[in-house]
């Protein structure tokens, strides 16, 4: 893919791959570590194509990877897991799950099923692009956790390879949550951020509340994106 692409246009073009009616492409289902322990549905397919993404290539390539699991599905098979390991949070991982209209649908049965504590990690992209999608969301038991990927529109463009004037839409959600009252904290890989990124992220959103830092895994790919990105670590 070209870059800088524009995230709204792919984010279409990969729901129609990821989607099959209320079916979503599903690789894996696990339990984590992260959050003192979480039971993780993994997926792909995502509208932005960050340098240091862990799950870079299977969301480059989603048509190529995993199977389409229906969300009564994805319920069955966290429950499965949670009773293995004694854990009642989750979560859907590895990319973008809030990609439109019919991913956000999916999404919600597959929270309403689980009928527990739900973590949803997203870019929040489109939530700040399509404000009406967080509706959805009222009412849920979900706290939203936003990684945002950049602290300016340049630093955007650069991490993600998306065009730098959709870099907005990012800290439009975190306006879009609050304005509805939904659970929600933003999250920064640190290692790329540092100090001085962080307190201009800060000064843009106005924010003085807790921020979540990630570490970079630097696996080879990763460093070597990141390289050709011309992001120096």
């Amino acid at each position: 893919m070209r870059l800088p692409f524009n995230p709204v246009e792919r984010a279409r073009e990969v729901e129609n791959i990821v989607m099959k009616g209320k079916k979503r492409k599903y690789y894996r289902f696990r339990f984590a570590r992260y959050y003192g322990g979480i039971v993780t549905a993994d997926t792909v397919g995502c509208c932005l194509l960050c340098a240091y993404c862990w799950n870079y290539f299977k969301n480059v390539h989603p048509e190529r990877y995993g199977n389409f699991y229906s969300p009564e599905q994805v319920s069955d098979e966290l429950t499965r897991i949670a009773r293995e390991r004694g854990c009642y949070t989750f979560r859907i991982s590895g990319a973008e799950p809030i990609l439109g209209r019919k991913s956000m649908k999916h999404i919600v049965e597959v929270i309403e099923l689980v009928d527990s504590k739900f973590i949803l990690e997203t870019n929040g992209l489109m939530l700040g692009y399509m404000p009406e999608l967080a509706d959805e969301l009222i009412g849920l038991n979900v706290a939203v956790r936003v990684t945002i990927k950049g602290w300016d529109e340049e630093s955007f463009e650069r991490i993600t390879g998306a065009r730098r004037e959709f870099f907005k839409y990012q800290l439009k959600a975190l306006e879009v949550l609050r304005e509805r009252w939904i659970l929600f904290w933003p999250a920064i890989m640190y290692d790329i951020f540092g100090d001085r990124g962080i307190s201009e992220l800060r000064r843009r959103l106005g924010y003085t509340g807790y921020i979540e830092y990630e570490y970079l895994e630097k696996y080879p790919f990763v460093v070597e994106n990141l390289r050709k990105r011309g992001i120096r670590l």
